[in-house]
């Protein structure tokens, strides 16, 4: 096994978190993956992987190294695509909120398996932080400012929000005519993955942001979980502003003249090549880069 061989060897070992599963991706014996791992740590004089009975994880030279890795075979594998006219092949992993899902990718999702008939496709769906090389995941779709970061990272549109509720709860609190009108009302919390608090409703009013924040007895950290509770009527919650979404789902507007809250959709990506071209074909185009493609801003910080 050669050295480009055995970086493949190594990146596969940590995006399935296991031996067995890397050798059977390649069509390596077990016993040759280990050995040309164990071999690779004697070479570099580092250990890279931390090994338990049920899974394999990078130390932090296994981390720097693996980052190494990726950008090496990216850029061969660029090479030879230009020589071959190669199209993207392989699994591509994403991760997006539901909403986002539903919103960006879905739509999509026909066109792109047509286009791109040797790319598999999985679909992961959360609102947490994604830890991209730990987890092995090619592609994460976000909204909000993203946090320091070595990802590749591209915007994909500016979106907007709006303030609703289930018309049962406005029949019993009333429609609040304007941000300043929420005394008496309560809120669906939606709890940041980052900092673990529930978030303030945010306002565009005279040009400036302003930060509200309601009492309420429930919240979630899930985007849809949070939907479902306002549609039982238990409080105002900030969600997608897509007429077609609000209407199909029985929402009810308040103080439509006021602004909503505008925010960046992006889409970061763990490594070049192969999958990063399919990856931008898929997140981008005429429903991502639409200003009236929308999404729930919460669902990303």
């Amino acid at each position: 096994m050669d050295r480009l061989d055995t970086m493949r060897l190594f990146v596969r070992v940590l995006e399935r978190r296991s031996f067995t599963a890397a050798a059977a991706d390649l069509g390596l014996p077990r016993s040759t993956a280990t050995e040309a791992i164990r071999r690779l740590e004697e070479h570099l004089g580092a250990r890279l992987l931390e090994r338990t009975t049920r899974q394999v994880n990078a130390t932090q030279d296994g981390e720097a190294y693996y980052r190494r890795c990726l950008s090496i075979l990216a850029e061969i594998e660029d090479a030879e695509a230009a020589f071959h006219n190669a199209e993207p092949f392989g699994l591509l992993r994403i991760d997006a909120s539901t909403l986002l899902t539903r919103t960006f990718l879905l739509p999509r999702l026909p066109e792109f398996l047509a286009r791109f008939p040797r790319v598999d496709l999985q679909i992961g769906q959360s609102d947490r932080l994604v830890d991209l090389v730990r987890e092995g995941v090619d592609c994460v779709i976000r909204v909000g400012e993203p946090p320091d970061s070595g990802m590749i990272m591209r915007r994909l549109a500016m979106i907007r929000e709006m303030t609703c509720a289930s018309p049962a709860y406005l029949s019993r609190h009333s429609t609040p005519a304007s941000p300043d009108a929420l005394d008496g009302h309560q809120a669906v919390g939606f709890v940041s993955s980052r900092s673990g608090e529930v978030l303030p409703f945010e306002f565009t009013v005279g040009g400036k942001t302003r930060e509200v924040r309601l009492p309420g007895r429930v919240a979630a950290n899930n985007s849809d979980t949070a939907a479902d509770l306002a549609r039982l009527g238990l409080g105002l919650i900030q969600a997608i502003a897509s007429r077609r979404i609000w209407r199909r789902e029985h929402w009810s507007r308040c103080w439509p003249s006021i602004r909503p809250r505008r925010h960046r959709c992006r889409r970061s990506i763990r490594r070049t090549g192969s999958s990063r071209r399919a990856c931008a074909s898929f997140s981008t185009g005429r429903h991502a880069s639409s200003p009236r493609r929308t999404c729930k801003s919460n669902s990303s910080v």
